[in-house]
């Protein structure tokens, strides 16, 4: 691309990107970041140039960056103008905040989904489960999809867990749940896949990764957004061939420009897509960010411009775990006041490498906790094989002091088991 230092304006919503734009800054780019969740206000200040009204900056901006759904009219207007965005479409902002439009786009594709139905009232729902019993997941669409707590992986074979839990959401969330979905379960193991799009195809190689959702050990206690992720950059992926390249000659009639992926359920008789995410994840970007050794800056350049479709990476393996403190994951101010609110993060020895800024501000070049939720810090490791990265992020996360935080020791142990399975059934 370029040698000059190019100015680039990150728009997130509770600092998704806080990372990438530091990271963007310490290569030597401007940086302004503005984040627009209420009580973030302070994310970032002191590592970047943290801004309150980011339509103020397009004009100053080489590069516009959103990082989550609901800002694609903003970016196709600001492409329009001819200035290089990374953001989303309609139709991919409606793929992630619609389950049932997604799911009806991969049967369109001839993807094959999972049986399911969608329900705008708990009684039919309960009804529907009655007169089919099986298991089911009850999947929240639209906003409520983001309060995770109120995803339900039903075990029970009539289906009476099911009945039982909307029964409850009935009482109490009818006010928040206006469309869901009851899901068909389906085991196996759980995988992702993805790449990111330069508005004319892929960039190679795809992200082929495995999220930990619950907040402890061994898949127990309440689904957080993600507690930590393992991956591996390849060349090819039959996953990824099912089930996201049929979408390529789309995104590119859409002039999408972002990261995008779908996880899936695998198992012997097939690939199962679940729900699509258009825009970078968290703590995803920041295991990237491990596992790409080019420039973050001259990769978002690249994207938007459309140039290139190869991207420098490493070999073998990523993993990450988020580094939190009370309340995470609930909201509650009060106990985030008394435990948490401007707690220092304090480091052994000096050592730069894999650790990613969460909700931080920096005050005399001290690092202390802000925001509302209780995210720290992301730390990551590489390796050439699952172990080694795990042990690298793990000698990291020993270094590293926080008054009351947790995290999870076993992201990635899962691969052992995962690999086995996904071998033989010849989707790696």
């Amino acid at each position: 691309m370029t040698d000059v230092a190019k100015k680039f304006l990150f728009v997130s919503y509770d600092g998704t990107t806080t990372d990438l734009a530091w990271t963007v800054a310490r290569e030597g780019h401007q940086v302004r970041l503005c984040l627009e969740a209420s009580g973030f206000q302070d994310v970032g200040k002191g590592f970047v140039d943290v801004i309150t009204d980011w339509k103020k900056s397009v004009d100053w901006a080489d590069i516009v960056v959103f990082d989550h759904i609901g800002k694609a009219e903003e970016a196709q207007a600001i492409r329009k103008k001819g200035k290089l965005c990374i953001g989303g479409t309609p139709y991919t902002d409606r793929l992630e905040n619609d389950r049932t439009f997604g799911q009806e786009e991969l049967k369109r594709n001839k993807v094959r989904i999972i049986p399911y139905q969608e329900f705008r009232s708990f009684d039919e729902g309960i009804k529907y489960v009655q007169e089919n019993p099986s298991r089911y997941v009850i999947k929240p669409s639209g906003d409520a999809q983001n309060l995770k707590q109120l995803l339900f992986v039903g075990n029970e074979d009539d289906g009476s867990d099911v009945i039982r839990v909307l029964g409850a959401y009935r009482e109490t969330w009818s006010d928040t749940i206006s469309v869901f979905q009851l899901q068909r379960r389906v085991t196996g193991v759980e995988v992702a896949a993805g790449a990111f799009f330069n508005g004319k195809k892929f960039m190679e190689p795809v992200c082929v990764n495995f999220e930990h959702k619950k907040l402890f050990p061994g898949e127990l206690g309440v689904s957080t957004g993600e507690m930590g992720t393992s991956m591996f950059w390849t060349q090819r992926s039959p996953i990824f061939e099912s089930v996201l390249r049929p979408f390529e000659s789309k995104l590119a009639e859409e002039g999408y420009i972002g990261y995008i992926d779908i996880n899936c359920i695998v198992n012997s008789n097939g690939i199962y897509p679940l729900e699509f995410t258009c825009r970078f994840g968290y703590p995803f970007i920041c295991l990237q960010e491990e596992g790409i050794t080019e420039p973050m800056g001259e990769l978002l350049l690249r994207m938007a411009t459309g140039e290139g479709n190869g991207i420098k990476v490493k070999r073998g393996y990523q993993v990450c775990a988020l580094i939190v403190v009370p309340p995470f994951p609930f909201n509650d101010p009060k106990t985030f006041e008394s435990f948490s609110e401007d707690a220092v993060v304090v480091f052994k020895k000096k050592m730069p490498d894999g650790i990613h800024i969460g909700d931080l501000k920096q005050e005399n070049e001290e690092w202390l906790i802000t925001g509302q939720e209780g995210v720290a810090l992301v730390v990551s490791g590489s390796g050439t094989t699952m172990r080694d990265a795990q042990k690298q992020m793990y000698t990291r996360i020993q270094n590293i002091l926080i008054s009351n935080m947790y995290y999870r020791t076993d992201i990635g142990d899962r691969w052992v088991d995962d690999s086995d399975k996904l071998r033989s059934w010849e989707y790696l």
